[in-house]
């Protein structure tokens, strides 16, 4: 791999790249191909085996250094990343995540690479096993672009730990960031050789898919599934985290304040373009409209971020084809019949598309907003009137991501949980699955694939086992086997 990390390899066209506040094209982006990749997934593989031979500890410090420099280089990413994405606050946030992933795997990745002390096989006394932890040599991460550092590296982080090199692929609307931390990981020794990006649009992902071992992929669902068809066709695993429609049920009897301020937050966070952001909402019919009050008055005072980057909560909308998907469904719900209590307008500011939170009533599922993903901060509320049917509504959907469950008691809102197709649940609260990282959460439905990227398995999965059988008795000949013979034959032959 060249030693200047910036430097990119000639390349078939560029592309442009949108500034989200300004709407002006003010990056350009040069596309790679797998001719480009190619020479640098083989650099990456051979610097892999002398990192995987540092071993976790060897691993460890150099990481820290890493941690390190990208406190050394953080206004730099700050500043490219908030170009990025129009965000202030959110993107210091993304930095400080990094820097935490990198804390909290030091102290977790010991305990999960180590080799398991050997085992006398079972009913063989002679014969020990001994269990080997094998990385996959090159992981392929694809991220996305509505947090483009933060999900760069949850998945490059552990699996730098457990001993990969990692070649990763940011959002073509979201590439800036990736410039400046790669001149944070050039001045990291060792690290530069295993840790790098590859630049491009969706041909570049599909070509990084042919040079790599294991593949993370953080998207669409429609994306995810040509990644998927791509990783089959090259005999490689491939971890998906899709999108999601996540549903929250407000049960009778819940304190409404609590949910409305909770239900809010998780709903607008980073604009709503998170795949966890809660983006149905079931209230009983006893207190629908007390809700609709509370939550509505609660949108109208989270103000925009704008003019002034560091004020405001609301953020601009990063990809202007997602402010039409946001727009069209907020149309189709209309014109089927729903009322816009607040917001619902897409806002050109200064070039930038933005739009306040906005709640919607007298919804139902024949809506595109109630079914297809929104990925806005829009938020419709639907009556129901009981348990079983508000169960049935959450569960009426393609995606299982994740979900809420808002009641009178915790074992209320526990009893509903267990009945609902996600893979983490908050509890009297929303959004949890962003705050609590050590708990193993799977997708449901169409929704992801592959073991957690929570918890221990978000390390382990990058590790192959492998395992050695070493026999110190006697090797039975094949005359052991022959008719007539019974296994205990050749079984007492190994145990001499």
């Amino acid at each position: 791999m060249s030693t200047d990390p910036i430097a990119s390899p000639p390349a078939t066209h560029t592309l442009k790249v949108r500034n989200p506040r300004t709407g002006e094209a003010d990056f350009e982006l040069i596309v790679m191909t797998g001719a480009d990749i190619e020479p640098i997934a083989q650099s990456m593989r051979t610097a892999q085996v002398e990192w995987k031979a540092l071993g976790v500890i060897g691993r460890t410090k150099v990481l820290r250094a890493f941690r390190e420099a990208i406190g050394n280089h953080r206004d730099a990413i700050i500043t490219a990343l908030e170009a990025d994405t129009g965000r202030h606050r959110i993107t210091t946030t993304e930095v400080d995540a990094v820097q935490g992933f990198i804390d909290a795997w030091a102290q977790l990745a010991p305990g999960l690479v180590e080799n398991h002390a050997e085992r006398p096989a079972g009913g063989l006394p002679k014969v020990g096993v001994r269990q080997r932890l094998q990385p996959y040599p090159l992981l392929g991460a694809i991220a996305p672009w509505n947090f483009p550092l933060l999900l760069s590296f949850i998945d490059a982080i552990p699996a730098l730990f457990a001993g990969c090199a990692v070649l990763i692929k940011p959002s073509e609307v979201t590439p800036r960031f990736s410039v400046a931390i790669e001149r944070c990981i050039a001045t990291v020794p060792v690290l530069r050789d295993v840790l790098g990006f590859i630049r491009g649009d969706g041909r570049s992902g599909a070509a990084l898919i042919e040079h790599v071992d294991v593949v993370a992929f953080t998207g669409s669902v429609a994306t995810g599934q040509k990644v998927a068809a791509a990783a089959a066709a090259a005999f490689i695993p491939v971890f998906l985290e899709l999108g999601g429609k996540d549903p929250v049920i407000v049960l009778p009897g819940s304190d409404l304040d609590r949910a409305s301020t909770s239900i809010l937050r998780a709903s607008v966070l980073a604009t709503g373009q998170a795949c966890q952001s809660l983006e149905r909402i079931y209230v009983h019919e006893s207190q629908h409209d007390e809700f609709v009050e509370l939550l509505a008055a609660k949108a109208r005072a989270a103000k925009l971020s704008y003019p002034d980057v560091s004020q405001g909560i609301i953020g601009p909308l990063i990809f202007d084809r997602q402010a039409e998907i946001i727009r069209q469904h907020i149309e189709d719900a209309v014109a089927k019949g729903a009322h816009i209590v607040t917001g619902g307008e897409i806002k050109k500011l200064d070039g930038g598309m933005w739009i306040e939170p906005t709640v919607l009533t007298n919804v139902d599922h024949s809506m595109l907003v109630m079914t297809e993903e929104t990925f806005g901060p829009v938020m419709p509320v639907m009556m129901y009137t009981d348990e079983a049917e508000a169960i049935r509504l959450a569960n009426d959907t393609i995606f299982g991501l994740s979900a809420a469950i808002f009641g009178p008691t915790e074992e209320d809102a526990i009893r509903v949980a267990e009945q609902i197709d996600a893979g983490g649940i908050s509890i009297n609260d929303a959004g949890m699955t962003t705050m609590v990282f050590d708990a193993c959460k799977m997708a449901f439905r169409s929704s992801g694939m592959g073991p957690s990227r929570m918890g221990t398995t978000g390390l382990s999965r990058f590790l192959r086992q492998q395992a050695l059988y070493i026999n110190r008795g006697a090797v039975v000949p094949i005359e052991a086997v022959a008719e007539g013979r019974s296994d205990a034959d050749w079984l007492a032959t190994m145990s001499r």
